[in-house]
């Protein structure tokens, strides 16, 4: 089958599509004939080598962290999945990757796709909409009537915040370009900030959650236009300080999980959130589409197709 692998860490230029065995589920796992991959900011770090702690230094290292597509054989210990069923996975850190034609992930990172959505859209849930809907609920702790700041509101985990922050009932501001204004307005953002424009932190509007989806702020900037019990919240562990009299910094943690993905599921099917994607590329250019993602200026997801 082919996968897309890298043989040393570094750059766009050490990843390649090349044939690989395909992957024999384990007892408790799921076989997935993969239809598409979505492209997160993880997929590039681990090609740079961010995570060598976890990943080491054993190649060739697939690449690709969720995906969808068609279950084609299950172990003897599966029990909530069967041949021909459409879902939704996120293979094992360190085993092959989403990136490729097949991939084995565990029954508890395996879930059922929503009916009324693409493979390409559906690829995108296990890992960008559910870190927004973590984050605000979970790590923010939105209520109806608070107003939340979302930083990086137009890329491929702030347009589900915004949409999650909407179906919780908050007011949303985005900061995103100005080019990308009608495009979170038609998500529901309230407001927009073009921050080539106006540095929000110097504002004087105060949010009762801060979400900053793409890491690039910290507490210590956005403290003073927070609520005096409001809550910055980090796609990134925090340095520094993470309180403030009654103001807290956090960061979204855990992984998908059936409930959070069954809400996710809901919400999408009732068409109350909706999936943006901003590309397609064909398995064979995975560079490109790590390159795009790399540059933090896409609008929506990226993905992968790879059948």
């Amino acid at each position: 089958m082919k996968a897309v692998v890298i043989n040393k860490y570094g750059g766009n230029d050490v990843v390649e599509v090349k044939e690989m065995p395909r992957p024999a589920p384990g007892p408790d796992e799921v076989l997935i004939r993969v239809r598409a991959a979505s492209v997160n900011p993880i997929d590039w770090k681990m090609r740079q080598g961010m995570f060598r702690g976890m990943l080491g230094e054993v190649f060739p290292i697939a690449l690709g962290r969720e995906c969808s597509g068609e279950v084609i054989e299950t172990g003897i210990a599966v029990k909530l999945f069967k041949k021909g069923d459409e879902v939704v996975g996120v293979p094992k850190m360190g085993r092959l990757g989403s990136f490729a034609e097949y991939v084995a992930a565990p029954e508890q990172a395996v879930f059922p796709k929503p009916k009324n959505i693409s493979f390409e859209e559906a690829a995108t849930l296990p890992i960008a909409a559910l870190t927004a809907l973590r984050a605000l609920r979970d790590a923010g702790e939105i209520k109806t009537g608070m107003q939340v700041l979302l930083v990086g509101a137009a890329g491929g985990v702030g347009h589900f915040a915004v949409q999650v922050a909407k179906v919780f009932g908050a007011g949303v501001t985005a900061v995103c370009k100005g080019a990308n204004a009608d495009f979170v307005k038609g998500l529901g953002a309230d407001k927009v900030i073009d921050y080539t424009k106006e540095n929000f932190t110097k504002g004087n509007e105060k949010y009762d959650i801060i979400f900053d989806a793409v890491a690039k702020h910290h507490f210590d900037e956005c403290k003073n236009v927070l609520t005096p019990k409001g809550v910055y919240v980090s796609t990134l562990q925090i340095s520094g300080h993470l309180a403030e009299g009654g103001k807290q910094a956090r960061m979204v943690s855990g992984g998908p999980t059936a409930e959070d993905m069954a809400w996710m599921k809901a919400r999408i099917e009732e068409g109350k959130i909706r999936v943006a994607i901003g590309k397609v590329y064909a398995l064979e250019n995975a560079r490109e589409a790590l390159a795009e993602s790399e540059t933090e200026q896409a609008r929506g997801k990226i993905v992968l197709k790879a059948a």
